[in-house]
């Protein structure tokens, strides 16, 4: 298995990927690797802002209720997808 693991201090930096859609009203914006973690703004820059205070908030309240618990970001090489040209 090919795999990089970062363990990073939760205290310290840490990044999510985020899904950044253009809507009507302006941009919706969601972690999927935190179910349920979703915000909007008026703006690209203004939804990115209220996402990060959404993680932040999720990762807090994940702190709370299972207290002592490590997370960690792991990245994994999972190579070329069935049916690519790679």
């Amino acid at each position: 298995m090919n795999a990089a693991a970062a363990t990073t201090p939760r205290a310290g930096p840490t990044a999510f990927p985020v899904l950044l859609e253009q809507s009507e009203e302006g941009y919706a914006v969601s972690a999927p690797g935190l179910p349920g973690c979703h915000s909007q703004g008026a703006t690209e820059d203004e939804a990115l802002a209220n996402i990060a205070d959404a993680i932040r908030e999720y990762l807090a309240v994940g702190d709370r209720l299972t207290p002592g618990q490590v997370w960690r970001q792991v990245l994994v090489e999972v190579g070329p997808c069935p049916g690519s040209r790679e």
